[in-house]
């Protein structure tokens, strides 16, 4: 059986979304499986990151994969052959796991016969990612809002500006998930819990009426991103140039050290990103910064066919 798959990066932690928003963008990783009754694993991978991730049975693909066929009580075939390659920087707060996680549900989904409707593909892509904000846009497309209980996950779209550009900044350096988790504290002030639920709401009811004046504002964080900053030099700086430059708001993506900003003219975008990548600069990070969209699709099959 031969499956393509291609799906999007995601920006979770939206703004002040921690752990509830998240949105998908215009780059992709792309996986191409061969599955058979041949046995062997092989991965072969390109792109952002392929000399740092495993291509063994510990790629959180096949994890992924075999994972889902256990819950759905298969076996999982003894061929697995797969080609990946990457457009997502690596690490860089982009949803990169959460591409690999999707991909494996998918494929393991295709090899048991398309058995899981929509909603239950969301919640065992969730349970073995963990959090919702990176693996529901990556598989439903644009920005949901999505709450991750037990035994379901719900969500729903938020409308964004169209058009909308996305300028990500990515220093070239990583920040490890795990770790970026760890230096949260377990109990915020109450202070900062308001704050985030009044920016959220305004953020939400500004994409939803148009008032896009407001993302400014409404983007502001205090569950995550003060936490953070230290494992990210000059984040506050960045975010600043970036409104400066005619941004309309400005966030870290995901964990970091990614930096995300929303504009509606692509004449801004070129001059939003090298703002950016001067206020790196001046903390004494380089970094680069790439223009893209939002992605309203989804992770998608691109092409699926049994051997004969």
């Amino acid at each position: 059986m031969n499956i393509a798959l291609e799906v999007p990066a995601s920006v979770a932690n939206f703004g002040p979304g921690f752990d509830a928003l998240g949105m998908a963008v215009a780059l992709y990783n792309r996986y191409s499986f061969t599955i058979s009754d041949q046995p062997g694993v092989s991965i072969k991978i390109s792109g952002e990151g392929a000399d740092l991730l495993p291509k063994n049975d510990q790629h959180l693909v096949y994890r992924a994969y075999t994972a889902t066929l256990r819950r759905l009580g298969r076996e999982a075939p003894p061929g697995f052959h797969l080609r990946q390659h990457n457009q997502v920087p690596f690490a860089g707060g982009l949803g990169n796991s959460a591409t690999a996680v999707a991909a494996g549900v998918l494929a393991a989904n295709a090899v048991a016969g398309e058995p899981l409707s929509a909603q239950q593909l969301l919640h065992a892509a969730t349970v073995i990612e963990g959090h919702p904000d990176n693996v529901v846009p990556a598989l439903v497309g644009g920005l949901v809002t999505c709450v991750f209980d037990t035994n379901q996950v719900t969500y729903i779209s938020i409308p964004l500006p169209d058009p909308c550009y996305v300028v990500l900044t990515v220093p070239a350096f990583t920040v490890n998930t795990a770790l970026a988790r760890q230096v949260l504290p377990s109990h915020v002030p109450l202070a900062d819990a308001a704050h985030n639920v009044s920016r959220v709401s305004l953020l939400v009811a500004a994409l939803c009426t148009g008032q896009l004046q407001m993302l400014a504002q409404a983007m502001q964080d205090k569950l995550h991103q003060p936490y953070r900053s230290h494992l990210i030099p000059g984040l506050q700086e960045v975010c600043l140039a970036a409104v400066d430059a005619g941004a309309l708001g400005a966030a870290l993506a995901g964990a970091g050290p990614t930096v995300m900003a929303l504009t509606t003219d692509a004449a801004d975008a070129d001059s939003i990103g090298e703002a950016m990548t001067a206020a790196f600069a001046a903390a004494g990070v380089s970094a680069r910064y790439l223009v893209t969209m939002p992605c309203n699709k989804g992770a998608s099959v691109v092409t699926m066919a049994r051997e004969h």
